[in-house]
């Protein structure tokens, strides 16, 4: 009965003709399609629960607020939250070829985060000021690199279970997922805001012992993956072979340009704050504006992942190029309004119109950019793309959020008009990328 469900479910997701074609995996893999289709979006959706009740622009803030810690480590929330899972993963690579079955390294990772969270919540009840604070980020460091093993195995486990044109589509409907918890979030924030309630202690403490149980049942869940056994290589060298797989930026003409395009791509990325930032500094009620900036965040992944995903069968390039393009496209609008239009009353309605539009632009070149990684490798390479991609990645992030430092010297819309010529950039190098699909 439970595999008549996910076959129902899984041929209405996917909606094409050929939606029991195997390609890129073998044929003995190909009827345990629909159940590990199903399983992964299943997984993936808990997760981004999670995230949404651990959000580090929001929650882990005020928990680090109320335990007294000092504000300078306020600052290093979402760069370790970020960072810290992308730049280790040369070593995780390394360590993750050495086994066949791969699933169980993103189970363990997801263990691991639960872990990080449960700590978290009992810092929050039980410490307090400086010691708590190093507390915390200690711990969100350790949750970091867990997150870093999922990232790995999930792309590696995705290639081996999924055929190569139904990619794109679970990682689309995984989006859309994500977003519907996002708009649930926003709208609780909502109503908290319009009631005049505030959360107390307990309240985050209960948020992040949820968010530690639905990593334990994200595990579960994924553990139920059939995943047939793989390449193993790796090893004899330890991190110093880990490291030569650097050379493939050297050597893989295609794999350096799409990691130069995918760096470019970073400032749509690093640009939506600042569509916050204006607006909160054009109304009174902040709580309102995270509230709607939030349910315009969720509302775009949940209506366009789908959309990008059906679209990354047909072509992940052309999506990656038509996010950026989109996103740079709105980065010159937001420019000219905040030039001739700051003083409208219809200034913040308008910001909030255009962060869903670059909101559905940068989930287009996220769906776009993962369905690319995994469709240009096969078997143990796709590891190693993997691996130096998000690790180049992780220390242009860091590197790239100096730009922040240029608001001291010229304005918010500025900047962002600034990332949309670098997006631009990227839509020239992603052009010269060859298909894939």
């Amino acid at each position: 009965m439970k595999s008549d469900f996910h076959d129902s479910l899984y041929e209405k997701l996917v909606n094409d003709e050929d939606a029991r074609a195997c390609k890129a995996i073998p044929e003995s893999a190909c009827q345990e399609v629909p159940g590990n289709f199903m399983r992964i979006i299943y997984a993936q959706f808990l997760t981004k629960l999670g995230d949404a009740l651990i959000n580090p622009k929001v929650t882990l803030p005020w928990i680090m607020q109320s335990i007294g810690a000092p504000l300078f480590l306020i600052g290093w929330l979402v760069p370790i939250r970020e960072a810290g899972s992308l730049v280790p993963q040369l070593s995780i690579a390394h360590f993750i070829r050495r086994f066949p079955v791969r699933k169980w390294v993103w189970v363990t990772g997801s263990v691991l985060q639960a872990l990080c969270i449960f700590a978290m919540a009992l810092i929050t009840l039980n410490m307090s000021g400086s010691k708590a604070g190093w507390a915390v980020i200690a711990v969100l460091t350790l949750f970091s690199l867990s997150r870093g093993l999922n990232s790995v195995a999930s792309k590696d486990v995705l290639g081996k279970t999924v055929p190569k044109n139904q990619r794109g589509r679970a990682n689309g409907w995984s989006t859309s997922a994500a977003g519907l918890v996002t708009v649930t979030i926003a709208a609780l924030l909502a109503v908290s805001g319009a009631w005049g309630w505030q959360a107390n202690e307990m309240f985050y403490a209960v948020s992040l012992f949820s968010a530690a149980v639905v990593w334990l049942l994200s595990a579960f869940v994924y553990s139920r993956i059939q995943e047939y056994a793989g390449e193993v290589g790796g090893g004899r060298n330890g991190l110093f072979e880990a490291l030569q797989q650097l050379s493939l930026l050297r050597t893989d003409a295609v794999f350096r340009r799409f990691v130069l395009t995918r760096t470019l791509f970073l400032s749509t990325a690093l640009s939506a704050p600042y569509y916050l930032i204006l607006a909160q500094q054009n109304t009174e009620s902040s709580l309102w504006v995270l509230a709607l900036f939030m349910f315009a965040s969720g509302l775009a992944s949940f209506v366009s992942g789908p959309v990008w995903g059906k679209l990354s069968d047909r072509s992940s390039r052309s999506v990656m190029i038509i996010g950026a393009t989109l996103s740079a496209g709105i980065g010159v609008v937001l420019f000219i309004a905040d030039l001739y239009f700051a003083q409208s009353p219809l200034y913040s309605p308008l910001l909030g119109v255009l962060y869903f539009l670059v909101c559905i632009a940068h989930d287009g070149i996220r769906v776009g950019r993962k369905t690319y990684l995994v469709d240009i490798a096969e078997g143990d390479r796709r590891t190693s793309y993997v691996a130096v991609s998000n690790t180049v990645i992780g220390l242009m992030l860091l590197a790239m959020s100096v730009f922040g430092l240029l608001t001291q010297v010229i304005s918010m819309s500025a900047l962002v008009l600034l990332f949309a010529f670098i997006a631009l950039a990227g839509v020239w190098l992603a052009r010269h990328l060859p298909e894939t699909e």
